[in-house]
């Protein structure tokens, strides 16, 4: 699941298949990804010079850091995906009711005020999640 919220946050295409990418920003509803951390982090510390932190979003989980960067010690550290995916996960578990799906909390991750720009994003979620969680069986024989 938390592979799948990657793919949706951050996929990039590299040599013909969707990977999450831990080094992309969103700055201003712009998506840039960069080829290491180091540039990545020194375009971070650019957009937060330009526009309000939360209209910047970093990392495998595009964590927004108006919203909350309080959970990293520095802005880059977004950039770590190990605790880029521990603040995702943090983040989804809180938006988890005992009602609902992933796929409702996986909206409300995005957009936790919901509409439709919350239904669009469940909608190429739940996409994801059936892709990497459906086996693959393109290539194998039967016995």
């Amino acid at each position: 699941m938390l592979y799948a919220l990657a793919l949706q946050e951050s996929g990039a295409q590299v040599r013909g298949r969707l990977i999450p990418w831990p080094w992309t920003l969103n700055v201003a509803g712009q998506s840039y990804r960069f080829a290491d951390r180091r540039s990545a982090c020194s375009a971070l510390l650019q957009a937060l010079q330009t526009v309000s932190a939360k209209q910047v979003d970093a990392g495998l989980g595009q964590i927004n850091l108006g919203w909350n960067g309080e959970h990293f010690a520095h802005p880059c550290e977004a950039l770590d995906p190990y605790r880029n995916l521990a603040v995702a996960t943090a983040l989804l578990l809180k938006h988890k009711s005992p009602d609902s799906d992933w796929t409702a909390a996986a909206g409300r991750y995005h957009r936790p005020v919901g509409g439709a720009p919350a239904k669009r994003y469940r909608q190429a979620f739940a996409k994801h999640l059936t892709r990497v969680t459906t086996p693959n069986l393109q290539g194998m024989k039967t016995p």
